[in-house]
């Protein structure tokens, strides 16, 4: 029923911060939005892909998950109602903020909050961007983010029983990474929604609510070089080299944000036809590259 991710809102310590980086580094567009106060940042059509609210703390507030229309919009809030998980219904002003025609709360077993809505109001207006690069989206969403799952079956069976996500990969990782056990191998899922290889991936790490990093993708391959040659510049750290994955062949590299998280910035990637695709476990998650840095 979920048609794509459709914005990423957050709140941030670092407003400033975030806006240099979001312009100058992403080549995201600062636009005007329903706040004075906070940053919005546009990468097509949509008004804001991205909010940013000046609060105490760098965190994700919601990830914003678009539906067709309203009719798939309730017919998604009451299976969830069903399946035992509570749904608060958005405010008009809550909807009028985030510019769509209606939207509802949620959280997913692992404390992240969800937001469904329908009826996204759209900007017409020219995207021009600082550096004259293209961002994949369209039907395919803004791109994907990572959040933690600490209880991997609960979110797993939420995201793909309840909310209709299909399971695309899996991969194992040692759970001593991010402070579990030595010897146990934990899991990542990737879930997609579209024909996007994945719009969600589930970390099986004990961080409740934390999100690991969220992906742009970039129309070309000279697009992603110059934005590293931009990370270089800045002399901001790239946590993962130039490489590309084995599951949705994306060339990428990782690099961090004001925020503590990272992000993916990327091209290439495939798309999924659900009608021949088979779940698969991949055991590298790069044919070459993505080294790790430091």
């Amino acid at each position: 029923m979920i048609h794509s991710l459709g914005y990423l809102r957050f709140e941030t310590a670092k407003l400033d911060e975030w806006r240099t980086f979001g312009t100058e580094v992403l080549g995201l567009v600062a636009t005007t939005g329903p706040r004075d106060d906070a940053l919005y940042l546009r990468m097509d059509e949509h008004a804001a892909r991205f909010a940013f609210l000046p609060g105490e703390t760098d965190r994700l507030l919601a990830a914003g998950w678009e539906l067709p229309n309203r009719a798939a919009f309730r017919e998604l809030v009451a299976r969830i109602e069903a399946a035992g998980h509570a749904v608060k219904p958005g405010t008009p002003e809550e909807a009028a903020d985030r510019r769509v025609e209606e939207l509802a709360h949620v959280d997913d077993p692992n404390g992240n909050h969800l937001e469904l809505y329908y009826g996204p109001a759209l900007d017409h207006s020219p995207v021009v961007t600082p550096h004259a690069q293209r961002f994949v989206t369209g039907n395919l969403g803004l791109g994907h983010v990572v959040l933690s799952a600490a209880d991997i079956e609960a979110s797993y069976a939420f995201y793909t029983e309840v909310l209709g996500f299909r399971h695309r990969d899996s991969l194992r990782f040692p759970a001593a990474t991010f402070g579990g056990p030595e010897g146990q191998m934990n899991w990542v899922r990737f879930l997609g929604c579209n024909p996007r290889h994945h719009s969600v991936a589930l970390c099986e790490a004990p961080m409740p609510a934390a999100i690991f990093h969220f992906m742009l993708e970039l129309e070309t391959l000279d697009d992603v070089g110059r934005g590293l040659d931009r990370f270089n510049a800045r002399q901001i750290p790239v946590a993962q080299s130039l490489g590309r994955h084995t599951n949705d062949k994306m060339v990428s590299f990782y690099a961090a944000t004001p925020g503590g998280f990272q992000v993916e910035y990327g091209t290439d990637a495939i798309l999924v036809d659900d009608a021949t695709w088979s779940v698969k476990e991949i055991t590298e998650d790069a044919y070459w590259g993505h080294a790790w840095n430091g």
